[in-house]
């Protein structure tokens, strides 16, 4: 795909991959569409791009996927990328993980990607092309403990997007996923120092590592699909 003059739309924009991404598809000459809770940050990430425009949001709005189409096309004239990337991370022992969070990280990571997932899907059938990129994770091919519900989300993911490939192969609509393994996006913060250390012990990779790499699986020629792209660090140990 020649990406000068598309059209994407962004979620999970205001910071980490979602952040990056934007600016390596910005640079690449395309027109984004950037939603993500923060108006702020967004507001500031679009003032530093040549063609962003921003609907700030909650992903989990089940009204929101079908607000970004429409005004992608109402502002640009057409949509041909979906970055459905928006995500969060709940983790910890059986014991003490907060059940409430859980639920509510599959409501995020679940629930709005397979919303605005089909929403993209199908104004990409009437139009008859387009490009569908999910954020998985290396949580989504491998369990580790005290990640379960994570895994669980992301492996929700990887399936997600090999059925959609397969139903829509042989027509000009592309399925994808993007599978990072330890990134620098600010979702260990929180984590006990136990937990960074192993999460660390391979070395990270920065957002716009992954960024280079959805540009990459963009970029290919018509007869080429990357289904899903691990990335991760050299010394990843998981």
């Amino acid at each position: 795909m020649t990406l000068q003059n598309k059209v994407a739309i962004i979620t999970g924009a205001s910071g980490g991959i979602g952040e990056a991404v934007a600016k390596e598809l910005d640079a690449a000459g395309m027109n984004l569409v950037l939603t993500a809770r923060s108006q702020d940050k967004l507001e500031h990430l679009a003032s530093n791009l040549q063609h962003a425009k921003i609907v700030p949001g909650e992903i989990t709005n089940p009204e929101l996927p079908q607000k970004l189409v429409d005004f992608a096309i109402q502002t640009f004239g057409q949509l041909d990328v979906v970055f459905n990337n928006a995500g969060v991370m709940t983790v910890g022992p059986i014991e003490v993980v907060d059940i409430e969070a859980i639920c509510q990280m599959v409501r995020v990571n679940v629930e709005a990607a397979y919303r605005i997932g089909y929403t993209a899907l199908r104004h990409f059938k009437e139009s008859g092309s387009g490009f569908l990129i999910n954020t998985s994770s290396i949580a989504g091919l491998k369990t580790v403990p005290q990640l379960g519900a994570y895994c669980g989300t992301k492996f929700a993911i990887e399936a997600f997007t090999d059925s959609l490939r397969v139903e829509l192969a042989g027509t000009d609509i592309r399925v994808s996923s993007i599978a990072p393994g330890t990134v620098d996006t600010g979702l260990y913060d929180k984590w006990g120092d136990q937990q960074k250390d192993f999460i660390y012990s391979g070395g990270v990779l920065q957002p716009i590592d992954i960024a280079r790499c959805v540009r990459f699986i963009l970029e290919q020629p018509g007869n080429v699909l990357i289904p899903r792209l691990l990335v991760v660090p050299a010394a990843e140990p998981v």
